[in-house]
């Protein structure tokens, strides 16, 4: 079987999409098929390219992967205009060159967001003779809007005419999540639909991960501290850190050392508000590499994943990293991802925006480190049993082929 993979976002980039492709190219191969991914030059979420990519085109072998890349304007910014730049740059680069390299496959892969790298997709897939998967990590545009980045008028009409151009032309649209598919199903019933979780890698992610060296790079010289909680990923608009930052603040120094690892458009704000607010049981550190985050991740007491607002079909990765971690999750959100986080009994759920409820969850887990293990060792049990992404890889393989054998 041949697959194209067609992204914006790639390793060495960090960040859920650029783990679950190159893990899912990884397991294609392994099991004996053509992988080739056609992404865009490295920039996320620096806002600039990373060093040793440049010009417009080039190729090179990941992990045995062919990889080509294609030129994308970079840009950081959370402002609508520069991003549908990026996004539209990509669109046309991915186009040209896809139609001059690429060979024809069996199926070829679009990950969405952004919903308009759809447009190149299609029109590859057709040009490919390729059966093509849209992949639905995020159901863009609604999230846009709920997060006030995109407003009510002719441009959020005519993405959403894209969208459903693209749910009614995919051979199979995938997504993420259940409460994804109950969407699209709920509004194109007619539409083939495929459950792709994030999930995880449990043999990379587990509890023996945790080390002193990696507590160090946590507490820095904080060598009396008992309990870290850590926030690893993208500082964006989604993420809405704000709110931790606020039940810090309610905790009077008396809450846990919280540790932030990672750079985004709002980072830069999130440091000076934690220094208007006088906090100073905070740390955010650089962004580190992405084989670094297992370490870490073990070696902390709790992790944060929070959500601005209710995103529906909208779960993070990183809750399924700390579970599978053996970490307790304090999570703020609702939806599927409180519901996992219930179900597994892996942790605290707050309702985002409640920061008062957020702050008692914070102090709940500082003054009992026996549910601390608890929670950890039952995300640990669910996230081998429902979310390996071995399993999950096996499955979607499965799928095609059986797809291929009924053509």
């Amino acid at each position: 079987m041949k697959l194209i993979i067609l992204t914006q976002y790639y390793p060495p980039e960090m960040g859920a999409p650029q783990a679950r492709l190159s893990d899912l190219a990884t397991r294609f191969r392994q099991a004996g098929h053509e992988v080739v991914v056609l992404t865009a030059m490295p920039s996320y979420p620096l806002g600039r390219v990373y060093p040793g990519y440049r010009g417009v085109f080039r190729r090179e072998l990941r992990n045995g992967i062919l990889v080509l890349r294609t030129f994308a304007y970079p840009s950081q910014s959370a402002r609508i205009l520069p991003r549908l730049t990026s996004y539209f740059s990509f669109v046309l680069s991915s186009l040209f060159f896809g139609l001059i390299h690429l060979r024809r496959a069996d199926y070829l892969l679009t990950e969405s967001p952004p919903l308009f790298l759809g447009i190149a997709g299609f029109l590859l897939s057709r040009a490919k003779k390729a059966r093509w998967v849209f992949n639905v990590s995020d159901l863009w545009p609604d999230s846009a809007v709920r997060l006030g980045i995109v407003k009510e008028g002719i441009g959020l009409a005519l993405a959403r005419r894209l969208e459903a151009f693209c749910y009614r032309r995919a051979w199979l649209v995938s997504g993420q999540s259940r409460e994804i598919l109950e969407d699209i199903r709920r509004r194109f019933p007619a539409v083939p639909v495929y459950h792709l979780s994030n999930g995880v890698d449990t043999a990379t992610f587990r509890p023996e991960r945790g080390t002193p060296e990696a507590r160090r790079r946590l507490i820095g010289d904080r060598e009396q501290e008992r309990f870290v909680a850590v926030y690893a990923g993208l500082h964006g608009v989604a993420q809405g850190l704000d709110q931790v930052l606020e039940a810090l603040a309610l905790l009077d120094g008396q809450g846990p050392l919280a540790v932030f690892i990672g750079d985004g458009p709002e980072r830069e704000r999130l440091v000076a508000r934690a220094a208007e607010l006088g906090l100073r049981r905070v740390r955010f550190l650089e962004p580190v590499p992405r084989e670094d985050i297992p370490e870490l991740l073990a070696s902390a007491d709790v992790a944060i994943v929070p959500l601005k607002v209710r995103l529906p079909g909208a779960v993070p990765s990183k809750v399924y990293e700390a579970m599978a971690s053996g970490v307790p999750v304090l999570l703020v959100a609702n939806g599927e991802a409180a519901q996992i986080v219930r179900e597994a009994g892996a942790g605290i759920v707050v309702e985002p925006g409640d920061i008062a409820d957020l702050g008692r969850a914070l102090a709940r887990f500082g003054s009992d480190p026996s549910r601390r293990r608890t929670m950890g060792r039952a995300g640990r049990d669910s996230a081998r049993a429902r979310f390996d992404r071995s399993a999950i890889a096996e499955g979607f393989l499965r799928h095609l082929q059986e797809g291929s054998s009924c053509s």
